[in-house]
């Protein structure tokens, strides 16, 4: 009885896989992003380099209504900048600028992200409300609201007067000019700066909240961790970028604001005590070189108070 045997097949040791080939990339590629980029380019380069560049050069001219009908500048050096930095008022209205700056943006941070985790924390019906109130907050113009916030503060026929004279029997307030002395001024003056910033860190750090996994919060809580811990050991640093840009986007807005603080010293406010560094350098149109200095100097100053969140970003970045 004869036995059939079946070979028996050795599996084929699968050799070195070749390489896989790259995609040649054609010359021309590399260059097609760069040149999409030149429109974009060149109008940033025209609308904002010719008139930083041509401020940056009427700094250290001596320009003024007589430059405006044909009179040749004269180049006068770093004149500007020493009568501008050696004059008192000057310092007075740079540390004025710094002072309410750092004020508005930290209450309208603080305020902004406390009302960012209400709504993240409400149901359905309270968060559309509190949306709805934030973009009627924040798309009424500007003047708008001014004149609003000017009826409310009213000396004889404001709510807020009456409010504190009536309920709260402050007699003393019946009658109260709040834009007569700098401190009630730079008081209203906050109030409407916030008012009108608040929204854009609102949603801002809302849509930053809603980029926190559920799954991590879970586990927190699972391990024992409180509401407070949860919110500065988990969410904080998670939007922590975003943080960073809202505090540098409101760093910059608090430090040149100029519609707000214009229009209240317009509706008789003392401007000489109320001036900041935008109203000031308006005040200065007249000589369009010390404008031009003034400026300047507003510019590095931003650049100096910025430049600890602008690293901050940009090492965030290149992790």
């Amino acid at each position: 009885m004869s036995v059939s045997r079946t070979p028996v097949r050795t599996p084929a040791v699968p050799g070195p896989a070749a390489p896989a080939r790259r995609p040649r990339r054609r010359p021309w590629s590399r260059w097609a992003a760069y040149l999409l980029l030149v429109p974009a380019v060149g109008a940033i380069a025209l609308g904002l380099g010719y008139p930083l560049v041509r401020q940056f050069v009427l700094s250290f001219q001596e320009y003024g209504l007589a430059q405006q009908f044909g009179r040749p500048a004269e180049w006068v050096g770093l004149d500007n900048y020493v009568a501008l930095l050696t004059d008192p008022y000057v310092w007075g209205v740079i540390g004025r600028s710094l002072l309410f700056c750092a004020v508005n943006a930290g209450l309208t941070v603080a305020i902004g992200m406390s009302l960012a985790v209400l709504m993240a924390r409400v149901g359905r019906a309270a968060r559309i409300t509190l949306q709805v109130g934030m973009l009627l907050a924040w798309g009424t113009p500007v003047l708008a609201t001014l004149t609003v916030w000017q009826w409310l503060f009213d000396s004889q026929y404001g709510v807020i007067n009456w409010l504190l004279a009536e309920p709260l029997g402050m007699e003393g307030m019946r009658y109260h000019s709040w834009l007569i002395e700098p401190t009630s001024f730079y008081l209203v003056a906050t109030v409407i700066v916030v008012w009108m910033s608040v929204p854009f860190v609102v949603f801002t750090v809302y849509a930053g909240l809603l980029q926190v996994p559920a799954e991590t919060m879970e586990a927190a809580q699972l391990d024992g961790a409180g509401a407070w811990q949860r919110f500065w050991r988990i969410t904080v640093p998670m939007i922590k970028p975003v943080l960073f840009v809202v505090i540098l986007l409101q760093v910059i807005w608090d430090l040149r604001v100029f519609t707000q603080i214009y229009v209240l010293q317009r509706a008789g406010a003392p401007t000489r005590d109320t001036h900041l560094l935008g109203t000031y350098i308006y005040s200065l149109a007249e000589e369009f070189s010390m404008a031009g200095a003034m400026a300047t100097i507003m510019l590095v100053l931003t650049l100096v108070v910025t430049a600890f969140y602008i690293r901050r970003m940009l090492r965030a970045e290149e992790l």
